[in-house]
């Protein structure tokens, strides 16, 4: 596993597994909870320690059960949660207190890696207001960092320029139909680490071709040098999969190291 050092000091694995559908009924999105942390126990028995979920996946308990029952110290794992930016968690101090604390009860935690707004709205001095109760969970070490996601350049300028400690993270969708470089270049600039959520959606088939191509060099999928290319880049890559063998793949990043030209031609599609 590769590691990048986000601006608290501390270090979050470039790979890690999204989760939005696991432990849900027929692995919908929108799927009754099952309770089903197989999916979990196969990622974490691969090696995933990195794991993504949010409020709005409802399925948090799921990640707390299968994190308790894979026996595992809980500094084993780094664990991202988001707050939804919806009224119900964001129009008041205590509305964002009770996200926090329903996040670490429903997690099984005294304490959550990261936490990210999980989307941006219109009100931006509203946002800086939920961000500043954040920042008070991080001075109590409850919140290791905090972040944001689906923001863009405009509205992480709006962040930075009023927060007091500013975002570990920018969580947005990057793939190879588009990379989303301007906001991730911005974050690096200003010290916010790019963070790719469906990473491996949005290839048509020239692209497909070009990153199979490239990828029977090294005996790797075009999905594997998809991954390679962003945590190259210094880009965290959250891919999610429900069968084992995929997720083994996907994992199975840090054995070749793609050369400058390859980069180029990849940042191109």
């Amino acid at each position: 596993m590769e590691f990048v050092t986000l601006n608290t000091g501390i270090e979050m694995p470039l790979l890690g597994t999204g989760t939005n559908t696991y432990g849900k009924l027929e692995r919908r999105y929108d799927g009754e909870i099952t309770g089903d942390t197989s999916e979990l126990a196969s990622a974490i028995e691969l090696g995933y320690r990195s794991i993504d979920t949010a409020i709005s996946y409802r399925n948090e308990s799921v990640i707390g059960d299968a994190v308790k029952q894979s026996g595992l110290a809980r500094e084993e794992f780094f664990i991202t949660s988001k707050l939804p930016g919806t009224p119900e968690y964001t129009a008041s101090r205590e509305a964002v207190e009770k996200g926090i604390a329903f996040s670490l009860s429903q997690l099984q935690v005294e304490y959550i890696d990261l936490y990210l707004i999980h989307h941006p709205w219109d009100n931006l001095e509203e946002i800086v207001q939920v961000w500043k109760v954040l920042e008070e969970y991080v001075d109590k070490g409850v919140l290791k960092a905090i972040g944001v996601s689906n923001f863009d350049v405009e509205q992480l300028q709006y962040l930075l320029d009023h927060a007091r400690i500013k975002p570990a993270v920018n969580q947005v969708k990057s793939h190879a139909g588009n990379w989303n470089d301007e906001v991730i270049d911005f974050g690096r600039q200003h010290g916010v680490v790019g963070e790719a959520w469906w990473p491996l959606s949005g290839v048509d088939e020239a692209a497909r071709a070009q990153l199979t191509e490239i990828g029977e060099r090294y005996g790797k999928t075009w999905a594997q040098v998809t991954l390679r290319y962003q945590v190259q880049r210094g880009v965290i890559v959250i891919p999610k999969s429900h069968n084992s063998e995929r997720q083994a793949a996907n994992i199975n990043l840090f054995d070749f190291e793609l050369t400058d030209d390859e980069m180029l031609l990849i940042a191109k599609l």
